[in-house]
Parts: C-alpha cells; sequence; structure tokens
C-alpha cells in the first residue's frame, strides 16, 4: 500500500497530500519509533530498517541548519523522508530523527553556551552508536548522510566517530555563514523585494558578518548585534571550524553533491571549498546536477522560495547515486 500523509503547505491555507515518490518500495523495509541521545536533550527518532536477511549498510541522517524535524518538513515536501525511504528500499537501514532545536527550542535559547557542536555532535554520535549496536546492521558500513549544515559538520562527526564507513555531503556548504547570508539576500532582494522585507538592512547585516570576523567578537557579544540573533558562543564556535580542512585530515571516502541551481550553498561560493581542498584526493567523489535547487528540486530557471512550497520530490538520480556510491565503497572494501 502507498503511504500517504495530508502535509500543510507553506502558508498553512492549502493543504496537499504528500505522496511517497515512485523510487520509494514501501514493503521493502519496515520502520520504528527510536530515541536518540540521553538526558534532558534527548530526540525521538525513527529508524528505517530493510526487510530480509542482515547484516544491512546504514546511515545516519543529519538535517540541515535550523530546527527541522526528521522528516525534513518543508512546505508540503518532507526532504529527509524521501532519501530515508529511497535509500531503505535499496537496502539500506536509515535513521532520522528531530533535531534538539526543534524538540528543545526553550531549553537551547536559554543556554547561551549553545554551540553547533552542541547543536549536532551528541545525536549523531548516539545515532551511530544505535546503529553500530543494532544486531540487523554491519557496524563496519555505517555512513553519514548530512545536508546543508548537516554536510558541513560531517566531517567532525567524522573525526569523532572513527568506526564510520564514509560521508556523504549534500549541498555543504563552505563559505562562512555570516557572508553567505549577505549573499543570499542579496539575491533574493533582486527576485523579489518581498522575500527580504522581514530581514534587516543589507548594511545591517553585513555589519553584523563584520563583527563575526572581528576580534572585537566575545562570548559577551550581545546575540542581539550578531547575524540571526544567535549567541556569540555559536559564532565563536562557528568561525573556529574549518570544515575542509578537517574533511582532508579524514581517512575515509567522500561523496560530495551539489545542485546548479542551488542560491543558498553554491557551485561557486562553496563547491568550490571542497573542490580545491580535496583536488587530490581519489577517494572524493563530486556530482553536480544542473536542474537541481538547494533540496534537490529539479526545476528550471532562477531557484526561489517559493518553489520550495510545491510538492514534489528530491531527484531520483540523486538517491540512487547515493545508493550506488555507498555499492561501490563496500564493493571496494571486500575486493
Amino acid at each position: 500500500m502507498e503511504r500517504t500523509e495530508s502535509a500543510q503547505a507553506g502558508d498553512g491555507d492549502v493543504e496537499s497530500p504528500w505522496r511517497q515518490p515512485d523510487y520509494v518500495d514501501p514493503t521493502a523495509f519496515d520502520e520504528r519509533e527510536v530515541t536518540v541521545g540521553s538526558g534532558e536533550f534527548a530526540v525521538p527518532g525513527t529508524l528505517s530498517m530493510p526487510r530480509g536477511d542482515g547484516p544491512h549498510p546504514a546511515v545516519v541522517l543529519l538535517a540541515g541548519g535550523g530546527p527541522f524535524d526528521r522528516e525534513g518538513t518543508v512546505g508540503p515536501n518532507r526532504i529527509y523522508r524521501d532519501i530515508a525511504w529511497g535509500l531503505a528500499s535499496r537496502g539500506t537501514a536509515v535513521l532520522r530523527f528531530d533535531k534538539v532545536t526543534l524538540v528543545h527550542a526553550e531549553k537551547v535559547a536559554a543556554t547561551p553556551e549553545f554551540t553547533m557542536r552542541d547543536e549536532y555532535l551528541p545525536h549523531a554520535l548516539a545515532g551511530i552508536e544505535m546503529l553500530c549496536a543494532a544486531t540487523s546492521v554491519d557496524a563496519e558500513r555505517v555512513f553519514v548522510v548530512g545536508h546543508s549544515m548537516g554536510g558541513k559538520v560531517a566531517p567532525l562527526v567524522a573525526a569523532a566517530a572513527p568506526a564510520l564507513a564514509g560521508m556523504v555531503l549534500l549541498a555543504a556548504d563552505t563559505q562562512p555563514m555570516q557572508w553567505a547570508m549577505v549573499r543570499v539576500l542579496r539575491y533574493l532582494a533582486e527576485l523579489d523585494p518581498a522575500y527580504v522585507a522581514a530581514f534587516p538592512s543589507i548594511d545591517t547585516i553585513i555589519e553584523q558578518a563584520k563583527l563575526v570576523d572581528s576580534q572585537e567578537l566575545s562570548p559577551t557579544t550581545p546575540a542581539a548585534e550578531l547575524p540571526f540573533g544567535m549567541s556569540a558562543a555559536y559564532w565563536l564556535d562557528l568561525r573556529a571550524y574549518d570544515p575542509v580542512a578537517v574533511a582532508a585530515t579524514l581517512d575515509k571516502p567522500m561523496l560530495i553533491l551539489q545542485g546548479e541551481r542551488d542560491y543558498q550553498t553554491t557551485v561557486a561560493d562553496d563547491l568550490i571549498g571542497w573542490r580545491t581542498g580535496l583536488a587530490d584526493r581519489p577517494d572524493v567523489t563530486i556530482r553536480t546536477y544542473a536542474a537541481d535547487d538547494h533540496l534537490f528540486f529539479p526545476g528550471t530557471g532562477p531557484s526561489a522560495p517559493a518553489d520550495y512550497q510545491r510538492s514534489q520530490h528530491v531527484d531520483a538520480e540523486v538517491v540512487a547515486d547515493i545508493a550506488g556510491w555507498m555499492e561501490s565503497i563496500l564493493l571496494g572494501a571486500n575486493g
């Protein structure tokens, strides 16, 4: 039976049924609810487990920046469910979970020392540990698949989890986030000024970005003076992290995928960092998709936020490429 769900579109006025993509076989896997992490910041998650004899390869799915749920809900779409179900249909177990910034938003907001590492590492590592301990999972074939900021932190996760078999980075940014924000707002303002009406002026954003870069940034800098209103601790942690440099130290195969219509993470501003810093790595595969945007939705013309509110699915080619790359890594390890 096809799995469907009623989903609210972006403005909440239009209800659209979410339907599984054609590349999903719902008879190929089962799902169960799990808890990821421990203590006051534990979060709920879902484990998609292929049917049939294991042990199976497995993936921990890391969401992008912000309070994402485990499904990757954007308008009527479910980008992380697309990926999880697509991979599970092909024989890979996938763990996805609600982010701590969604489940425990008030606690996070009340913790001024909360950083990027706090946002990602505890749950990513707990998820890896959970999969490695599962009898139906091959502990030597566990990967991390990160989207956007989740891809950016994937090398940090891999550095802390030597057991990982490899990483998949989807639209992972390398440009400093404070300056990416300036670039994105300029792009959106040219498309339609209404997209940036709720944001501070570009001049204000530039001054905030300069403050992040400056020696004046300290743990006591008020969050109100910084981009997104995020704490100084968060920006200090982010500023000190170079994802490409960390990735270059890891003896792990990597698959880096990028949509060419992506305006949030771009070929020119972000993918170039991976290409340059990992140019001498034969175990790094980089692929781009001419039609895809930041959510790996195929389309035409300049990408815009309104596109995300149209019912669609993650590009089937992307899901197939992830599955095929993991299979090639596993075959190579056994060959």
